[in-house]
C-alpha cells in the first residue's frame, strides 16, 4: 500500500538515489547494506522483475542483474501511520469497483435518483485526500 500512496502523492520520499547496475542474488540486493539501513524503505526502478517499494532487508526479490535505480527512502512515521489507516479502510470497505463509485442512487420502477456519494464510496484517494495533501508533489 505504501507504493500506491507514494504514487498517488507523486512523492517517493527519496533521501538518496543510486543509479547504476545492480544484482539481485538469492532474493537479496547485493551491496544494499552499504546503501540502506535496517528497516529503511527503498524503491527499485528499471528492473524487469522487481520494480517497487520494499523494506530492507528483503530476501524475496527475483534474481536478476539490471541497470536502473535504488532509491533510499525516508518515509515520515506519520505517513506510515496513515498508510496503516488506509489499509484498514480498504479492508473495511473493499475495492469493488461498483462499491467505489463516486455516485449512489436508487430506482423504483421508472423513477431513478442519483447523487454524489460520501467519501467512503469514492475510494481511499478521496477519503484520505485532505490528510495526504501535505505530502503531495506537483506532477
Amino acid at each position: 500500500m505504501l507504493e500506491e500512496v507514494c504514487k498517488e502523492l507523486n512523492n517517493w520520499f527519496e533521501k538518496e538515489k543510486y543509479i547504476g547496475t545492480f544484482t539481485i542474488e538469492n532474493g537479496a540486493l547485493l551491496g544494499a547494506s552499504a546503501l540502506l539501513a535496517d528497516g529503511q524503505y527503498f524503491r527499485i526502478t528499471g528492473s524487469v522483475h522487481n520494480d517497487g517499494v520494499y523494506r530492507y532487508p528483503v530476501q524475496t526479490l527475483t534474481d536478476e542483474t539490471f541497470t536502473g535505480g535504488v532509491w533510499a527512502m525516508a518515509v515520515p512515521p506519520s505517513v506510515l501511520s496513515l498508510v496503516e489507516e488506509i489499509d484498514a479502510w480498504n479492508r473495511r470497505y473493499g475495492s469493488d469497483s461498483a462499491a467505489m463509485s463516486p455516485f449512489t442512487g436508487e430506482a423504483f420502477g421508472s423513477y431513478r435518483y442519483t447523487k454524489k456519494a460520501d467519501g467512503k464510496n469514492a475510494g481511499w484517494e478521496h477519503a484520505f485526500g485532505r490528510r495526504l495533501n501535505r505530502w503531495r508533489k506537483a506532477r
